[in-house]
């Protein structure tokens, strides 16, 4: 046997046990995950909660930001990597425990019913989002508030139909949340229903302050059609008190808007205290 061929059968029995027994893993731990039992919906469903870095060190309390299609498979990930990121201490974020609310159905969990025939055969589950509010409100909150240290801010956020879900409840349940941003909301649904009634529900708001974020790609007409309609019932009649937001990005589809606009957001409304934004 050549010294060569001898020293790489060496170096391959010392090699080995290495490949063998390779070192112990440990799990990388950004949160945690509980099944809560559900009347409003009737089954258990799952909500991942991430707290920020400083959350272990002392008694601070946080505001809670809601995010829908908020799965581990879903959204929950990058959302909670944007806060991470915007938290730093060199970031332009105050801290914030984000809670995502993991949909099963969300056809069916974000929409409101529909007349509409050919919708209610192409999305036969539509219509339950007033339950999946109530989930959220009733159950999900009360549970965070009564296990986590939270200020009592509260926001919600969401994209596409989870977008449609955040203006609806901005619209219909105002005091559901302090902060709202909705991303490419899916207007269209029920032939813009909801963009028709926005003048009347504006105009039966109270004087509550609260905040509104609303986003669009360039996405076509049939998505425009119903934001432009809801821009022009705020420009015409929103409270006082609301400190409400249109940034349209066509620079960006509905499939790349999120991740810009959803930070672009989350600065404005959490912003450091001792930085300029909203609120």
């Amino acid at each position: 046997m050549s010294a060569r061929a001898l020293l790489a059968a060496l170096m391959m029995l010392w090699a080995a046990p290495a490949l063998a027994e390779p070192p112990a893993a440990t799990p990388i731990v950004i949160g945690q995950s509980y099944r809560l039992p559900s009347k409003a919906l009737g089954a258990e469903r799952t909500i991942n909660v991430y707290t920020p870095a400083s959350y272990a060190g002392g008694g601070k309390r946080y505001p809670v930001l809601y995010l829908l299609d908020g799965g581990t498979d879903q959204d929950f990930h990058h959302i909670t990597g944007l806060a991470q990121l915007g938290g730093f201490p060199w970031g332009s974020m105050e801290e914030i425990i984000v809670v995502g609310v993991e949909t099963v159905d969300r056809r069916k969990e974000l929409t409101s019913p529909t007349a509409d025939p050919a919708l209610q055969k192409e999305f036969p589950t539509a219509g339950g989002a007033a339950d999946f509010r109530r989930f959220i409100a009733d159950e999900v909150e009360p549970f965070v508030d009564a296990h986590y240290r939270t200020s009592g801010d509260t926001g919600v956020l969401g994209e596409s139909f989870a977008g449609l879900f955040v203006v609806e409840t901005f619209l219909r349940a105002p005091g559901t949340f302090d902060r709202y941003v909705a991303i490419s909301p899916s207007l269209w649904w029920d032939n813009e229903s909801l963009s028709k009634e926005a003048a009347d529900l504006l105009a039966k708001q109270d004087g509550d302050k609260r905040s509104l974020w609303l986003s669009i790609g360039d996405e076509g007409r049939e998505m425009q059609s119903g934001m432009d309609r809801l821009v022009a019932a705020l420009k015409a009649g929103a409270p006082a008190s609301l400190d409400w937001r249109y940034e349209p990005r066509h620079d960006q589809s509905h499939s790349s808007i999120y991740h810009a606009t959803a930070y672009e957001a989350l600065r404005a409304f959490y912003p450091k205290p001792d930085t300029e934004g909203s609120r």
